[in-house]
Formats: C-alpha cells, sequence, structure tokens
C-alpha cells in the first residue's frame, strides 16, 4: 500500500497531541493523530488530575465545553502538607485565584473530541512502530489489527508520552536534539480513584504527605466523596512498593473506612529539565516527551498544552515555506518554550537535585518549621514576601540545627534565580546552543559543588 499523506502527523492524543492536532487543522492543514487506545479508552491516563485552570490555556479548543464538561472541583483554594511524623497540617493558600481537579478520562475525551472537530483524523488503535527517515523525519509506521500502514508527513510531532519509542528509533545524529536522557530522570507513579460514603472535610485542599525516597502520597478530591490518591517516586532511589504503600496509608486514614476502588492505573513521568532542544528535522516532541513536566509535582496539564500550540504554529509557517527539514525554520519553539515555562521547570529541578542529598525527615522538619506563604513563593520562584522580625526570629528558632541546610537552600535559591535568568537568554537559532549550555553548565556545576549530588546528566 501507499503511504498515507499528511502534513503533520502527531503521535499520540493527550493534552499536547491534542492541541498541536487542533491548532495546525484550524489554519486547514492535513492533520493525522496517531493514538494507540481504543475510542472507548481515549482520554485514559494516569494523573493526579490537579490544575490551576484554564487561563493558561491557549485558546483553541472551546476552553468553556472543556471546563463544563472536565472540572469537577473547581474549588481548590490550598495546599495541604502533612506531617508524617507527627500528623500535624501545614496549610498554604493559593494567592491569585484557585485551582481545580478534573475528571482526566472526560477532560482526554473532550480534547480528542476538540481535535476531530477542528478537523483532524483520529486514527485509534493505531501503534506506531518505527520512523520513516532520510536525514529528516519523513514519517511513521504503524500497526492497526495486525496491518501494517505507512504515515507519510512533512512534520512528525512526537506527543507519546515519557520515555517515547519513537525518540529510540530515530537517528538524532548531527541534530541539536537532546538526547542526554535516561531512566534515573523520570519517576514511576501509581494512581487510584476511590469512592467515599461520607464527604471529606478537607475538599477544598490538595494534599501532599512526604514518603521516602524523595517521594509523596497525594490526595486530590474530584468530589467531597471521589478523591484521586496517588504516590511517586523516583527512579534514582530506592524501589518501593507503590501499590502496597499506597494502600496502607489510604488503609490507615479514617475518611477512606470502607472505601471503593473506581480505577487504577500507573506510569512513568519526567522528573528532569525540559529537553534542551526538542526539534530535528521534520520532528518534533511535546509534552512529557519533551520533559514538559514540573519536575517537583509531576504536573505537566498546562506545559502541555502551550508546547503543542507552539509546537503547532511552527510546524505550520516552516511547511509553509518549505523548511521542515530545517531545524532553525522550527526552532522558535524551542525558544518559546525555554522563556516560558521551561526556565521555571529547569529552576525546580535544582531543588530535586538538592533534596536528593538529603534524608526526607530533615526536609520534612524544615519545612513544617517554614511560615506557609514564603514557602510557597520559595517554591514558585517567585520572590519570598518579606518577613516580619517576630517571624524571623520565630523561624530561627524552630529551623534550630537545620541553619546550615537553610544556609544551602539560600544559595540554592540564587542560582536557580541565576539559572532563570540564562534560559530568559535561550538562543534564537541552533548555532548558539553549545555557549547557551556551557553557561547553563556552569550553574549547574555550581549546585553540584554546592550539593555534594552526583551529575544529573
Amino acid at each position: 500500500m501507499p503511504p498515507e499523506p499528511y502534513d503533520i502527523v502527531v503521535v499520540g492524543g493527550g493534552t499536547a497531541g491534542c492541541f498541536a492536532a487542533a491548532t495546525a487543522a484550524r489554519e486547514g492543514l492535513d492533520i493525522a493523530v496517531l493514538e494507540r487506545k481504543t475510542e472507548e479508552e481515549g482520554g485514559r491516563i494516569a494523573c493526579g488530575d490537579a490544575i490551576k485552570g484554564t487561563s493558561t490555556f491557549p485558546d483553541v479548543v472551546d476552553l468553556d465545553y472543556l471546563r463544563e464538561e472536565a472540572f469537577t472541583n473547581e474549588g481548590i483554594t490550598l495546599a495541604r502538607f502533612e506531617n508524617p511524623d507527627t500528623g500535624e497540617n501545614l496549610d498554604i493558600g493559593f494567592r491569585g485565584g484557585s485551582g481545580a481537579i478534573v475528571d482526566r478520562k472526560r477532560y482526554g475525551e473532550v480534547l480528542l473530541e476538540e481535535a476531530e472537530r477542528a478537523g483532524a483524523e483520529i486514527h485509534y488503535e493505531t501503534v506506531v512502530q518505527d520512523v520513516v527517515q532520510n536525514g529528516a523525519v519523513t514519517g511513521v509506521t504503524a500497526t492497526k489489527r495486525g496491518s501494517v500502514t505507512e504515515y507519510e508527513a512533512d512534520v512528525v510531532i512526537d506527543a507519546a508520552g515519557a520515555l517515547s519509542l519513537l525518540q529510540d528509533k530515530t537517528d538524532f545524529e548531527g541534530t541539536t536534539f537532546d538526547t542526554n536522557v535516561n531512566y534515573q530522570q523520570f519517576c514511576s507513579a501509581y494512581r487510584e480513584v476511590i469512592e467515599i460514603d461520607e464527604p471529606v472535610e478537607w475538599d477544598n485542599a490538595i494534599v501532599f504527605k512526604p514518603t521516602a525516597e524523595l517521594g509523596y502520597l497525594w490526595y486530590f478530591p474530584r468530589t467531597p466523596t471521589e478523591i484521586n490518591v496517588g504516590l511517586g517516586f523516583q527512579m534514582n532511589k530506592e524501589p518501593m512498593q507503590l501499590v502496597e504503600q499506597l494502600k496502607r496509608d489510604v488503609r490507615n486514614r479514617p475518611e477512606f473506612e470502607g472505601a471503593t476502588v473506581k480505577d487504577k492505573l500507573g506510569a512513568a513521568l519526567p522528573t528532569r529539565r525540559p529537553y534542551d532542544s526538542a526539534v530535528a528535522p521534520g520532528y518534533m516532541a511535546v509534552g512529557d516527551a519533551a520533559a514538559h513536566v514540573n519536575p517537583c509535582t509531576g504536573g505537566g496539564i498546562p506545559g502541555a498544552a502551550k508546547a503543542g500550540t507552539w509546537a503547532a504554529e511552527a510546524a505550520i509557517e516552516a511547511i509553509s515555506e518549505g523548511r521542515s527539514d530545517d531545524e532553525d525554520a522550527l526552532w522558535e519553539y524551542n525558544r518559546r518554550v525555554q522563556t516560558d515555562f521551561g526556565k521555571r521547570f529547569a529552576a525546580m529541578d535544582l531543588y530535586n537535585i538538592w533534596a536528593g542529598t538529603y534524608d526526607v525527615n530533615e526536609l520534612v522538619d524544615i519545612v513544617s518549621a517554614m511560615p506557609g506563604q514564603q514557602l510557597a513563593d520559595a517554591l514558585a520562584l517567585e520572590g519570598t514576601t518579606s518577613m516580619s522580625w517576630p517571624l524571623k526570629i520565630k523561624t530561627a528558632i524552630e529551623t534550630f540545627g537545620h541553619w546550615g541546610t537553610l544556609l544551602e537552600l539560600k544559595q540554592l535559591n540564587d542560582l536557580a534565580t541565576e539559572l532563570k535568568s540564562i534560559y530568559d537568554e535561550y538562543p534564537t537559532g541552533r548555532d548558539g546552543l553549545d555557549g547557551w549550555r556551557s553557561r547553563r553548565n556552569g550553574i549547574m556545576d555550581e549546585v553540584y559543588e554546592l550539593s555534594g549530588a552526583d551529575p544529573k546528566y
């Protein structure tokens, strides 16, 4: 059979893939989305379901429809950190509005609907096996119910998730595409959706509880009686029995007595900085496939939506100019990612590296003693609010014995701020990448020296 020709082939029908497909289809391009799941299973992805809202989403799908159909709890006003040793809670209110919890499957279904409504073809039960490459990537081969099809494209957008198979199959020799990737830069996660009889008292909160090996349990209320519960750990640490540890904690919580499990699913997620470059001739990676995930929390929905949209916009322009095989023609996508959420995620990665050298109990002690808003501002890297002298003295007393660690944390915060400035100056073309990396790696060397951590990259 001759290849099926398209302008863009998108591999994966998650957030990044659907936003990419909808963006390009609205401009009249021929788009195919290759989704390995069945149509009935489409949209079902392991996820914590927590999201800030749609305010930062690109306006390429019907956001009102998305909210009406998939947002089940828009009253999240605070984050709660549970101390696993004392049982005490640290509540931190959200600034500038509230967050939300979604029904992730319905959310995914709506995005697939929106991509199709925009004009993209959705090919379900289609499993990509290989790339087609002649210098530039020119398509993929995939199987559907035992039949092999070649999909030809000017640009292939890899939205196939963490540790994407396409990146194993593509020859990136001579390109800028970031291949400095290994499994230790990822985490393993497992989540269940449980139903309980009585409403929880904290349905306005997303709840986090630290665990050993720099992981955390989460409890996110979709509704007062339907809770997304999960656990993750980083793959550079000792393996954890995810399911057993989660079930043990659930059993010990009185509010979950008699809970029934509605759904269960596991996944791998990147806990690293975004790829330095996510483009190669004829090829772009988006979302989890390019590590567009907050490396501390695992949150990646808004970043994936932006990345998919920006990748499609760059691809549309490159195709119109007949330059889809030119990395520089796709480069603006890299720059937009790195100077937007990319710089923040890269800065958060420094905290991951630093925290990995400490015992979780010491980190919990420090977090428990810190004033909530100062902690929230520090984690957001947005500048800490000023503290009154009485509050400074109280904090100093309560963190006695950890002052050396806090000094390191202050130094790390300064390095994170400097790193963000370097990301603001991400090059406008591939020729500037080596010089930019050299400056960025200088900051990384200081982080490794400060923390004593082994190099992550």
